[in-house]
């Protein structure tokens, strides 16, 4: 039995739109502070956690909202609207919560039980330094009462906000990769708020070091059980931060052009806000960014699709549906990117030089789409892409990164 059998009929999309417009306007406001003076949003993920959006797709025996894949993104599109940030740092979280959805009942429900009281997850899965391609140091060594992990990662997202983390590493006795999901509240755990991107950086990115942390035998998951559809996952939270950063930046514009006085000669001899050129960059924009939405959708119910399947026993239907999902998120991606990316930057002909004053940041909406289209290089998935259209090539579902030579 699975825990898909547990689930009560899916909530009503607009019901749970309206339910967390509310912390998601909240969220807004504090938005420009934030990034001004680089706060980074504890405050802001403790309402959501405490707002049940974190439980989103935890099923409502288990203390959630019993969501879809669809209404998940939908609903994380919204919130990287408010702040791009914040959506990428639930990353982890949400992968996990999938992860634990698709496993079987008696592996899964101690983790949905945790989700669903508010419990999140933050993520610890990419080496630098030394490491090999195909190559992972960090190590969980079995010991008398459980485990023990040591080692260290970066881009952490996530995991400085986080109650456990999401970390993947092999096991010392055995050389199986694992997931070790570590608890964060203990000595063992050191989270370090050190990433330098110039976009998202509020997101909790970076060092996490593992000393002899103790992990639980509840949370020691072989590797080859997770679920099969994450990396369309992982890509699919990218491309609704890249949505709501197009949507934010369409925002942003469209209010200092409603507020624009000052005008230009050779311009249409009309308030700023009624000059058709202008409106025209802002509807443009505004067509990027509904573009984006609309493929991250697509691209959700292809994943939708994956987990459903994940839970029929029909071998043959769950690999048909977990390649459409992949190369959905990758087509999501690719375009997604572009469309964010030139919304993000074209927004600024309906300006002028005043749009450049650092106290407006309206470049962090670009900084941020441009940070989040730069995981997993959008070169590799058009070639993923146009390889499968051509050769019928499946896509690859798990990749690392590391050093090479030659």
């Amino acid at each position: 039995m699975t825990l898909h059998d547990t689930w009560a009929e899916i909530p009503d999309t607009a019901a749970l739109k309206a339910r967390f417009r509310p912390v998601f306007d909240r969220i807004a406001e504090g938005a420009l502070r934030r990034e001004r003076e680089r706060i980074l949003p504890f405050e802001e993920i403790g309402w959501l956690r405490e707002s049940g959006f974190t439980a989103l797709r935890v099923p409502v025996d288990y203390g959630g909202a019993g969501a879809s894949l669809v209404q998940l993104f939908d609903l994380l599109i919204d919130l990287a609207e408010a702040d791009t940030n914040i959506a990428q740092a639930l990353r982890g979280h949400f992968a996990l919560v999938e992860d634990r959805l698709v496993a079987p009942r008696a592996e899964g429900e101690i983790w949905l039980r945790r989700f669903g009281a508010g419990e999140i997850a933050g993520n610890g899965w990419t080496e630098v330094g030394e490491v090999k391609i195909g190559d992972t140091i960090t190590k969980v060594t079995p010991e008398a009462d459980g485990f023990r992990v040591d080692g260290e990662k970066f881009y952490s997202t996530g995991t400085i906000f986080a109650d456990w983390i999401d970390t993947y590493a092999t096991r010392a006795d055995t050389g199986e990769p694992v997931i070790a999901i570590v608890a964060t509240a203990q000595p063992g755990v050191e989270r370090r708020d050190d990433w330098t991107g110039f976009g998202q950086r509020l997101t909790g990115t970076g060092t996490t070091v593992y000393s002899a942390a103790r992990v639980e035998a509840a949370g020691l998951v072989p590797f080859a059980t997770r679920f099969r559809y994450q990396t369309a996952f992982y890509q699919l939270v990218l491309d609704a931060v890249l949505a709501g950063a197009a949507a934010a930046a369409v925002r942003d514009v469209s209010e200092q052009v409603r507020r624009r006085t000052r005008g230009f000669s050779h311009g249409a001899g009309t308030v700023v806000r009624n000059d058709p050129q202008v409106l025209q960059v802002v509807g443009r924009a505004r067509a990027f960014a509904f573009a984006a939405r609309a493929a991250t959708l697509e691209a959700a119910r292809a994943a939708q699709h994956a987990y459903e399947t994940s839970q029929a026993g029909d071998a043959a239907a769950d690999e048909a549906a977990n390649v459409a999902a992949e190369l959905a998120s990758a087509a999501a991606q690719v375009a997604g990117a572009d469309l964010a990316l030139r919304a993000t930057s074209e927004v600024f002909n309906a300006l002028s030089a005043s749009a450049a004053a650092t106290g407006l940041a309206l470049d962090r909406h670009w900084r941020n789409a441009r940070t989040a289209a730069s995981h997993n290089p959008l070169i590799y998935k058009e070639r993923i892409l146009g390889d499968h259209a051509v050769n019928g090539t499946e896509p690859v579902y798990v990749w690392q990164i590391g050093r090479v030579t030659g």
